[in-house]
């Protein structure tokens, strides 16, 4: 009877009723974990959480990992990686933050929606610097004498800031200051700016010369071709659990790539839908029809 219930409510969902958590027939939650089990899944498969186990490493992706990883280990300084929208930029900076060896200490900068005190401030306390005022001098003092006792026990410091195309100017020419904190030999403080192409524009001002004449590597993440578009699907499967009983045919897997045109945040959210659809179908094999379906869906989202 539950599982006929189920049947009604991915059929529903596909048919343009969306679900609602705590719908009274059965949470979403239930069905989730019913689709899951259905198809021999540990975990959602499609999340759009930028979990670095899900991170495929096609030539793209690997070259701007050893890019990210050479620079900092290297103690450049500044350091750019620049995509699309829904390229994986997030993941690809945890996967290096996760991969630094214990000499390194990192801080991650998710909204740099914020003035210069505040990112100072953002800053140290992921660092696990205690901050005791928002005076900017005294904070930058502070910060400084943390990475020269850092610099003296032979460690390094990196500072990712995800979705740099949203730092104002004013915050961009603080960012370039810290790179001042140095040495005569290394650079104390390595920063990482991540974000769209719109980044590059910035940069390309005029006023913001002095920073970019500073940025010492640069990535670029672009999206997946056809090929790597089928492997992704097949990596995340095997992540989630998947033991090759389920997956995505060849159709299907080109009618993934025609439509999200390789971006992997787009991928993602077709396959999750089409697996509802192959789950509310009874196939664990998923077909060009389910996909049409999830597109069907997200008509006037992707």
């Amino acid at each position: 009877m539950e599982l006929a219930v189920a049947d009604r409510l991915a059929g529903a969902f596909l048919s343009g009723s969306r679900l609602r958590a705590g719908s009274r027939l059965m949470p979403l939650g239930r069905l989730i974990a019913m689709y899951l089990d259905f198809y021999g899944l540990k975990e959602q498969p499609f999340n759009i959480t930028p979990d670095p186990r899900f991170l495929v490493y096609t030539d793209g992706h690997r070259e701007a990992f050893d890019s990210l990883l050479y620079g900092i280990k290297s103690r450049k300084g500044f350091i750019k990686m620049v995509g699309e929208v829904g390229t994986g930029k997030t993941t690809l900076c945890r996967a290096v933050l996760r991969t630094l060896p214990n000499d390194v200490e990192s801080a991650l900068i998710l909204n740099p929606a914020m003035d210069e005190i505040q990112l100072v401030s953002a800053i140290m306390q992921d660092l696990g610097i205690p901050v005791y005022c928002n005076d900017r001098m005294r904070l930058i003092n502070l910060l400084n004498a943390y990475l020269l006792d850092q610099n003296r026990a032979g460690r390094n410091v990196v500072v990712v800031i995800d979705e740099a195309q949203n730092l104002p100017p004013a915050v961009m020419e603080q960012i370039r200051l810290l790179s001042n904190l140095e040495t005569d030999q290394d650079k104390l403080m390595q920063i990482v700016l991540a974000g769209q192409p719109e980044l590059e524009n910035r940069l390309g001002r005029n006023e913001l010369r002095q920073l970019r004449q500073r940025i010492m590597v640069s990535a670029r993440l672009e999206p997946l071709g056809r090929k790597d578009t089928g492997y992704y699907i097949s990596h995340r499967l095997k992540v989630a659990g998947a033991n090759g009983d389920s997956g995505f045919d060849s159709s299907a897997v080109a009618a993934v790539y025609r439509t999200s045109h390789g971006l992997p945040r787009l991928v993602n959210k077709i396959c999750d839908l089409a697996l509802l659809a192959g789950y509310a179908d009874r196939s664990r094999i998923i077909g060009r029809k389910h996909v049409r379906q999830a597109i069907s869906e997200l008509e006037g989202v992707i």
